[in-house]
């Protein structure tokens, strides 16, 4: 099984116009809180935050068999982590510009900003996103149906 930050180069080969750094640093935190048994999907970086200046925020963002983490390991001391898991999931937006994209998660809680994706990229995140969570969400209609 090839690691996170393997993954997320292949990404970042195949889309070069992403702004990303410090890769292996922020995949690190991700396979930190991967729990026993959750398999990583799919990978790749965006900038968190809305302005397309801001190009320091980079995390990596990995879609698991459980949930999509988002992780970032600051530059000195410590690091972010975010989980949101299908039942916290609403729903996905995809805006292009000239050069790269956005991308709004908007969960239960707060929508999760991404930019600074290359624009050519937006189609496969998008699909995958929303067809794992399309996928997880009927799971959970099943079991609340259930109880």
């Amino acid at each position: 099984m090839k690691s996170v930050y393997e993954m997320v180069r292949e990404f970042k080969n195949k889309y070069p116009g992403t702004i990303a750094w410090r890769l292996k640093a922020h995949s690190k935190v991700i396979e930190k809180y991967l729990n026993p048994g959750e398999e990583v999907m799919f990978v790749f970086a965006a900038q968190k935050g809305l302005s397309s200046l801001d190009i320091f925020s980079t995390f990596v963002i990995a879609l698991t068999n459980k949930r999509i983490l988002l992780a970032q390991k600051r530059l000195l001391f410590g690091y972010t982590y975010l989980a949101i898991t299908p039942d916290m999931f609403n729903d996905l937006t995809v805006s292009t510009g000239i050069i790269w994209g956005r991308l709004f998660i908007d969960t239960v809680k707060e929508t999760v900003l991404l930019s600074n994706i290359s624009k050519r990229a937006m189609d496969d995140i998008e699909t995958v996103i929303t067809e794992y969570m399309m996928k997880e969400k009927q799971k959970y209609k099943l079991n609340v149906n259930n109880n």
